[in-house]
């Protein structure tokens, strides 16, 4: 896999800012089909960090539904795969910068 795939997106959230502050976590949304060793390098090349853990989640799909003038729409929400990076003490990733 092209390491350019990779990484789809950094997570924002609450949660992920605190991790990111006091432990040096980063939370991103990759390719489904990547594994640990491809994000590792993946983050190690866009990023110019050094990596230390990649913990990996595969959020599963969810079902939707809301009420609209025509009636109950329902509908599902895909499924992703979220990677948490760990990295070495010192480093940071300024993701409000890119």
């Amino acid at each position: 896999m092209n390491l350019s795939q990779v990484l789809v997106r950094p997570r924002i959230t609450e949660k992920v800012n605190s991790q990111m502050e006091a432990q040096g976590r980063y939370t991103f949304v990759v390719d489904k089909r990547a594994n640990k060793l491809e994000i590792k390098k993946a983050v190690e090349q866009f990023y110019n960090v050094s990596v230390t853990d990649v913990n990996t989640i595969v959020v599963p799909a969810k079902a939707k539904s809301r009420f609209t003038k025509t009636g109950l729409v329902s509908g599902r929400k895909p499924s992703y795969k979220k990677a948490i990076v760990t990295l070495q003490e010192g480093d940071s990733i300024d993701l409000f910068a890119y």
